[in-house]
């Protein structure tokens, strides 16, 4: 995903003739946080209603000013939680509240 995501972002800058800081100069910039959460027992987040409910309702807080992804790693026992937002306080208050259910979902 990073080589064709650099891949695309150097054939903009060549099409554009622009440089990469004049590219994301007019790019808002949100706070995020990544939190990894050790599975006891290896879940899919996505068939936990209480994982679900719990994404829902921080997506519900972010409205249209951010985002919620929760995937499990492939190459460790962890899922990671990522919000990203706005506000740097928010983000990280729904970040820690996601990853708490998280890992009572996979105790």
């Amino acid at each position: 995903d990073g080589m064709i995501s650099a891949l695309q972002v150097l054939a903009i800058m060549k099409d554009t003739g622009k440089s990469l800081s004049e590219l994301v100069a007019g790019m808002p910039k949100y706070p995020q946080t990544m939190l990894n959460v050790r599975m006891e027992r290896r879940i899919d987040p996505g068939e936990s209603a209480a994982i679900r409910d719990a994404i829902a309702a921080a997506e519900g807080e972010l409205a249209d000013s951010g985002r919620v992804v929760l995937r499990a790693s492939g190459t460790e026992p962890v899922i990671r939680v990522m919000v990203e937002g706005q506000n740097a306080e928010q983000v990280a208050m729904l970040a820690e509240k996601l990853a708490s259910v998280v890992a009572k979902a996979a105790a």
